[in-house]
């Protein structure tokens, strides 16, 4: 008689023991796919202890930069080939500010009664009209032509796209000889309503004074002489020089600061490093810096799509090289 009692009391343990498995089954089902899973939480830890390397290069892959170069240095020439091969968006600073005007935006008004009275718009009122659009184009790859051109003006674009989580990433300065930029700058002439820039040197109208696609006169800018030109160098010097050094140091603290692997997951995130780039790039004409420019920047971001005509030209440009020694043959 006992033993049947015992009997029953194990009987009804393992009773109770099913109805409150099957009512956790029925009513916790969340909680029992968690428990599932309780290998992949343990994961997680060890994977943010380290140093998310994918993560913090594909931001670096992004392409945000600044060209410099003195005057007639070929800026404008070597951004035009940049944005023609590849899909990177060029700024201009006079552009966007002359669209704010066209808008009527609220640092439009404030700019245009600035420049209406003759006087120089504010550091911060220059950042806000490029920032408004840069802060747009966070995953775009982006040129800025034009700002910044001082120290200050240089230090709030820097800390405001660090800020906005989109370091610049590459610096580029164009290093051409005085004498030489002198000489091209003499030989110079402009197609003012479309913008065309000649040189006799090296890049001659088909007619000696008259644009190619129109036919209209070319003219010379004011400032292409001996004298304005010094003047503008010394300003170049002394603008850009503190620039470059401002941008050579933060380049040189975002290679030095790397995170550390018993970091905090939120230390990693306000530690992530900038990945910023400053190149000198040497030459005398805009064909000799290409080269260096194009391998420069396919090598800091190699994921860098190019467009997809220029990807059709070089694929005709292809075929036509393999077929035309097979139809020479067979003639």
């Amino acid at each position: 008689m006992q033993g049947n009692f015992r009997g029953g009391v194990r009987h009804a343990r393992s009773s109770a023991y099913l109805v409150r498995t099957q009512n956790a089954c029925t009513s916790c089902s969340g909680q029992r796919s968690l428990a599932q899973s309780a290998s992949h939480r343990r994961a997680v830890p060890f994977s943010l202890n380290a140093y998310s390397r994918p993560q913090d290069e594909r931001e670096e892959r992004v392409v945000r930069m600044l060209m410099f170069g003195k005057p007639g240095a070929g800026k404008g020439t070597l951004t035009t080939r940049l944005a023609a091969k590849y899909d990177i968006l060029t700024l201009s600073t006079g552009d966007l500010l002359r669209q704010h005007i066209a808008e009527r935006t609220e640092v439009g008004l404030e700019a245009e009664e600035i420049v209406a009275h003759g006087g120089l718009l504010p550091d911060e009122m220059v950042l806000k009209v490029v920032t408004s659009k840069l802060d747009a184009l966070q995953h775009r790859h982006w040129i800025l032509d034009g700002f910044p051109r001082t120290l200050v003006q240089g230090e709030l674009l820097d800390a405001h796209l660090k800020k906005r989580n989109m370091p610049l990433t590459l610096v580029v300065n164009l290093d051409v000889p005085d004498g030489v930029i002198l000489s091209r700058i003499s030989d110079r002439w402009v197609h003012l309503p479309s913008g065309r820039v000649y040189n006799m040197s090296y890049n001659a109208p088909r007619v000696e004074g008259f644009d190619d696609q129109t036919g209209e006169p070319l003219t010379k800018r004011p400032d292409d002489n001996p004298e304005v030109f010094a003047r503008r160098l010394h300003a170049f010097y002394a603008s850009t020089s503190p620039l470059l050094s401002h941008f050579s140091k933060s380049a040189a603290s975002s290679v030095n600061h790397r995170p550390k692997s018993y970091q905090h997951p939120h230390q990693l995130s306000f530690h992530r490093p900038s990945g910023l780039k400053v190149k000198t790039l040497t030459g005398v004409t805009s064909d000799e810096i290409w080269p260096q420019l194009d391998r420069l920047v396919q090598n800091t971001f190699p994921g860098l799509r190019e467009r997809l005509e220029t990807t059709a030209t070089k694929t005709r440009q292809l075929v036509s090289e393999r077929i035309a020694p097979e139809l020479g043959a067979t003639r």
